[in-house]
């Protein structure tokens, strides 16, 4: 095993299938296959079809990302996978690949956490994550704020979404505004046109007695959209696009509010943001506006590394090769509802995928 681990990582938890090559913090290749496009003409992702397009996806993107990083399969030193959490099928079929592909080369097979890679990836970015690490993360699925010790085994919830996500409650939104799916991007640029200040829009468990780092977007959302639905009934046109920056922006406070404050009661001075909804580009500017004014460092990757991605598994599989973490078993199974406090999903002592030795069967 060399100093730098070459691991391929395999993403397919949503509707993007994504392969990433990574030596130590080092990105190779950063191939993905979106079936989004298929998912736009039903306002949402059907996780039939994007089980469906993974499959479909999965061995061209691979050979993709072996061509561009210009390396071949036997060199790699292990084979990441995202194991959960996730839609059930589209998981199954990354967990199944990247076992074919593990046990073919006779190499090591770690399955790993969604939401741990979405930390992890910012290595590629600006080099190893301090300990602790602070990380808010934002996507359609999730919304949580997480304190990671040690990346590979120590990651600990502070507050997560009650109900509807951060990326969810866009997309919705900019279903009731006709501007289509998916959501955050449209959002993001119509609101560069509004004003964030036309509309007071509530922001969800900001009380003093509500939870300290808790989300809830479920009560904006309804709010925003009976606000439209009134402009509507009476004749009157929907400004868009002020309607799209005093929403992000409802969103964006919450979110940033909590997570300085979060960074501030456990004396981290690290925060990192990652997810989709990190690439919102009012998010970037005001969580670096309150960071620095806590003197806090934040952290987020670039936007193309904020979505689902291939290199984030595949960070996250160098990191666990590089500490010699445990390998997964033969029979690890793809975990819809995997906790974040198992970064990833070790094998049994006897059964390391370590261990296998026999003749390499990939050509």
């Amino acid at each position: 095993m060399t100093d730098e681990p070459l691991v391929l990582g395999i993403e397919t938890s949503c509707d993007e299938t994504g392969v990433g090559i990574v030596r130590g913090t080092t990105l190779l290749a950063d191939a993905i296959a979106s079936s989004v496009d298929e998912h736009a003409r039903f306002g949402g992702v059907v996780p039939e079809v994007a089980s469906r397009a993974h499959l479909e996806a999965m061995v061209p993107t691979i050979d993709r990302a072996l061509k561009e990083a210009g390396v071949s399969a036997k060199d790699l030193d292990g084979i990441a996978v995202t194991a959960g959490p996730g839609l059930a099928g589209a998981l199954l079929v990354g967990v199944s690949a990247a076992k074919a592909y593990a046990y073919a080369l006779g190499k090591p097979l770690y399955g790993v956490n969604h939401l741990a890679s979405h930390i992890c990836v910012d290595q590629l970015e600006h080099g190893p994550l301090p300990e602790p690490t602070m990380a808010l993360l934002v996507s359609g699925g999730h919304s949580s704020l997480l304190l990671s010790e040690d990346i590979t085994s120590d990651v600990r919830p502070m507050g997560a979404t009650i109900d509807d996500a951060a990326g969810e409650a866009f997309d919705k939104i900019a279903r009731v505004l006709n501007l289509g799916f998916p959501g955050g991007p449209v959002i993001d640029r119509y609101a560069k046109e509004g004003d964030p200040a036309a509309i007071a829009f509530p922001r969800g468990l900001t009380g003093p007695r509500d939870p300290a780092y808790d989300f809830s977007f479920s009560g904006l959302k309804t709010a925003v959209a009976r606000w439209i639905e009134a402009k509507r009934a009476a004749g009157e046109e929907v400004p868009v696009r002020d309607v799209a920056a005093s929403f992000q922006e409802a969103v964006v406070d919450v979110l940033t509010r909590k997570a300085v404050r979060a960074c501030k009661d456990e004396g981290v001075d690290h925060l990192m943001i990652g997810g989709g909804v990190a690439a919102n580009s009012r998010l970037r500017a005001l969580a670096q506006e309150r960071c620095e004014a806590a003197g806090i460092r934040l952290r987020v990757p670039r936007p193309k590394l904020c979505t689902d991605n291939g290199a984030m598994v595949a960070a996250l599989g160098a990191e666990m090769v590089a500490r010699n973490r445990a390998a997964s078993s033969w029979d690890l199974s793809a975990d819809s509802s995997l906790p974040v406090t198992d970064p990833h999903v070790p094998g049994h002592d006897h059964d390391h995928v370590h261990e296998v030795s026999k003749e390499n069967l990939y050509s």
